[in-house]
């Protein structure tokens, strides 16, 4: 719309709802002073002409000096008004005539656009409904200038209500709208044919609602912001809603939790219920309209499902084509903010179980292994996560309430620790507990890591929930020689790993100096620590143990780890068979990491910061943890073409989501940041600065992953990457390999000290290996060599 529409559409529209007003005051005011100059003096009616001295004039019917009946205003600057009046005001029918060209015809009423009328704009919008006091209010029928249009209910000069809205490439909506967004009730359809029924929230998919493919296949679950969240049912090509089902999503749709769009026709429905209503805002353009999800959000899983249908249509139509429908296996999901998490198969019966039927059977069933093992009734560490759970809901119930004060000398060391009996049936301090007996819980440095969770955002009722609720902990196989044992919450954030008393020792020693390293650097990858605890039962061995944050807690499956030294011997795993939990080690690690520019100058900063930090504290053994997610699963990268591009791209984050998976299957995009935090999945315990792209202008950045909620990059955590496979020597005509991933990193196992053991291992080792292999060295050419090595893993870009 040009500027000229909108201000002469503006004396429509509530912003400048006094602007018409205040032409009707003008008019009487100028129509008085003349009245009062005259010397004839004439009342009643009369027809003349008066010309005003601001050099406005009117020609109509007169009551004394007052427009009364018809008559034609014309304004200095060129706007006409020809019509009925009333009391020198516009009342009844009439056209208004703007400079520049647009018009509006219809009813007025005490001066304002009031009832049915019809504007035209110079750009093509035109407006054909009901107005009231200068709005759209009631029902109308709008086109934009870039070709879209709207039929429906406007409610105060905003679209509001029944309607239903058809963009110029072929998508339209039908159903509630609020504020011009889709909201409610409703049911999308796509122009290729795809559609969506169900519930939205502020233009987004939010609640239940069912979505089908136009080749066949739908999917009955629930969304979230636009992203299917939780549990749900994919139905492919081929099949039809049970009759259950059928009979649940009529029950919802009498209850009003689904449209009856499929039922009714929407005329029926707006008509029904539309006295009050009317859709619409003539200062609504093409470009606020966009902000609704016109193009469906493409995501990896949707891919998926395409091609699931697309396989199973082809074999019904051969050699199963003898087969009833029942066969065709029915899929059960569950999501996690539009990531796939698990699925599988709930429904349908194969065929005698041909080779080709079993290889179908195994692409279809995916799914997700959580690491570890849950901790029940009857496990060798159920009375131990008991104890455990229940000191640290004590320290954190204790500890919280006192006033928040900055960390003195006092609060560190072994002395800044208190102790608590925890007896079977209670005390007065504590309460009953259901492990097998009774223990001492001992608790180091309280108001330190208190001080810690607050730094790193760390919630003190989230902290208590994710560790000591109702749900189990988990135990991992320790993937070191140290014989740690760790639990992992069930939410993921946290892991707590078992300590030598050497390891707390040094723990106590160094936490001064680790709370300024961290408070300094809020950017560090060092691992976080938020408890460090001691239980013993009456009748056992002491366990020592420390709370950290799980660098993998993400939506992201992470389909590689790996643990890097920067030594040689002995770094490859033993396992023949790697899957997702298996930690792989520095001579297992065949690809190259390219980052972005300035992130790569920025990670390899801040891990010499942190080397040198443990460099002075005489740690060394620690290692660079990096979790690995690749954009496309292995089992899907057969079907999918791969476009090779040497940087990232910066686009909006309405070109990403009008990007087609199936052309894009591996890319990943940045976005600039937006206002919208809401919009933004950030990870646990996460603290420090964006990450700019130079791509953008050195502005702050999100990774846009298809089907994904937009992810906050960080030093560290969703940082998008290329790997390239490194050819091995000896091949003649190496594979050129590379794909988008997505890194997550942090360095770990910070607690092992230089000392006398240290030192007569290094001497041993040295007399058979090479002193430069072995991970037992000092930790000024520890660091060194931890630091050349990880610059081969991020290699600068050629």
């Amino acid at each position: 719309m040009s500027s000229h529409d909108e201000s002469e559409l503006a004396t429509c529209s509530l912003p400048n709802r006094e602007t018409s007003f205040k032409i009707e005051q003008d008019l009487i005011r100028n129509l008085s002073s003349l009245s009062s100059n005259s010397q004839d003096g004439l009342s009643g009616f009369r027809i003349g002409e008066v010309i005003l001295r601001n050099g406005d004039n009117y020609s109509g019917m007169l009551m004394g000096n007052i427009p009364e009946g018809s008559g034609k205003y014309i304004w200095a600057d060129g706007c006409v008004y020809d019509g009925e009046w009333k009391r020198g005001m516009r009342h009844g029918k009439g056209k208004t005539l703007w400079p520049n060209g647009s018009t509006h015809e219809g009813e007025y009423s005490g001066g304002y656009i009031h009832g049915t009328g019809f504007y035209t704009g110079t750009t093509n919008l035109t407006y054909k409904g009901r107005f009231k006091l200068n709005l759209k209010h009631g029902l109308g029928f709008q086109t934009f200038p870039n070709g879209d249009f709207y039929e429906g209910s406007w409610i105060q000069g905003s679209i509001e209500g029944q309607g239903k809205y058809t963009w110029s490439n072929g998508n339209f909506y039908e159903g509630n709208m609020k504020l011009g967004l889709m909201h409610g009730k409703g049911m999308l359809t796509w122009r290729n044919g795809d559609s969506f029924e169900g519930n939205w929230n502020n233009g987004l998919m939010h609640g239940f609602g069912v979505y089908e493919w136009k080749e066949g296949g739908f999917y009955v679950g629930t969304w979230t912001r636009g992203l299917k969240d939780g549990k749900g049912v994919f139905y492919p090509k081929g099949c039809t809603i049970p009759a259950k089902q059928e009979v649940y999503m009529n029950v919802l749709r009498n209850r009003g939790l689904l449209p009856e769009l499929r039922r009714n026709s929407l005329e029926s429905r707006v008509l029904q219920g539309s006295s009050s209503v009317d859709l619409g805002n003539m200062k609504i353009t093409s470009g606020r309209l966009r902000n609704v999800s016109l193009e469906r959000r493409w995501s990896l899983e949707v891919a998926i499902e395409k091609l699931i249908g697309h396989d199973l249509g082809e074999n019904n139509g051969s050699e199963d084509s003898g087969i009833a429908e029942s066969v065709i296996p029915i899929l059960e999901r569950e999501y996690m903010q539009g990531v796939l998490i698990s699925e599988v198969v709930v429904s349908g019966k194969f065929p005698v179980p041909s080779r080709r039927s079993k290889r179908r059977q195994k692409k279809l069933v995916w799914d997700v292994k959580r690491p570890g093992e849950a901790i029940i009734k009857g496990h060798r560490s159920y009375d131990l996560m008991l104890s455990l759970q229940l000191g640290i809901r004590y320290t954190v119930g204790k500890i919280t309430p006192i006033q928040r004060r900055e960390v003195r000398s006092s609060d560190f060391g072994p002395r800044a620790s208190f102790w608590m009996n925890f007896p079977r049936g209670g005390s007065q301090l504590t309460p009953s507990h259901r492990a097998a007996e009774d223990f001492k819980w001992k608790d180091y440095c309280p108001m330190v890591f208190r001080n810690l969770r607050e730094m790193f955002k760390i919630d003190a009722a989230d902290y208590m929930i994710s560790i000591c609720g109702s749900a189990a902990l988990r135990e991992l196989s320790s993937p070191g020689k140290s014989g740690s044992v760790f639990f992992l919450s069930q939410d993921d954030r946290f892991m707590i790993k078992t300590l030598r008393k050497s390891e707390v020792q040094v723990l106590l020693r160094m936490l001064p100096n680790y709370y300024h390293h961290v408070k300094t650097y809020e950017n560090t990858l060092i691992t976080k620590f938020f408890g460090l605890h001691r239980v013993k039962p009456s009748s056992g061995q002491k366990f020592r143990f420390v709370v950290m944050g799980n660098m993998f807690c993400t939506e992201l499956r992470i389909h590689r780890r790996f643990d890097l030294k920067g030594s040689s011997l002995g770094r490859s795993t033993d396992k023949i068979e790697i899957d997702e939990n298996t930690t792989l080690k520095d001579l297992d690690l065949n690809y190259g990491f390219y980052l972005e520019p300035s992130w790569r100058e920025s990670l390899l900063k801040q891990i010499e910061t942190d080397s040198k930090f443990l460099e002075t504290q005489r740690i060394m053994d620690y290692s660079l943890l990096l979790g690995v997610h690749y954009r496309a699963p292995q089992h899907l990268r057969s079907h999918m073409p791969y476009r090779q591009s040497d940087r990232l791209a910066v686009l909006s984050e309405e070109d990403a989501q009008e990007d087609d998976a199936l052309n894009h299957p591996q890319g990943l995009v940045l976005v600039q940041r937006t206002n919208d935090e809401n919009s933004v999945v950030v990870g646990p315990h996460i603290r420090g600065s964006r990450l700019r792209a130079s791509a953008a202008g050195f502005e702050e950045v999100d990774l846009l992953l298809p089907g994904t909620a937009r992810l906050q990059i960080q030093l560290g955590v969703n940082m998008p990457a290329r790997a390239e496979l490194i050819p091995n020597k000896d091949e003649s005509q190496p594979v050129h390999k590379v794909y988008d991933v997505v890194l997550y990193l942090g360095i770990i196992d910070i607690l092992q000290e230089y000392n006398i053991s240290k030192k007569i291992e290094h001497a041993y080792k040295s007399m058979q290996f090479d002193s430069v292999s072995i991970s037992a060295v000092d930790p000024e050419f520890y660091s060194r060599r931890f630091l050349d090595f990880i610059q081969t893993v991020f290699p600068e870009n050629p």
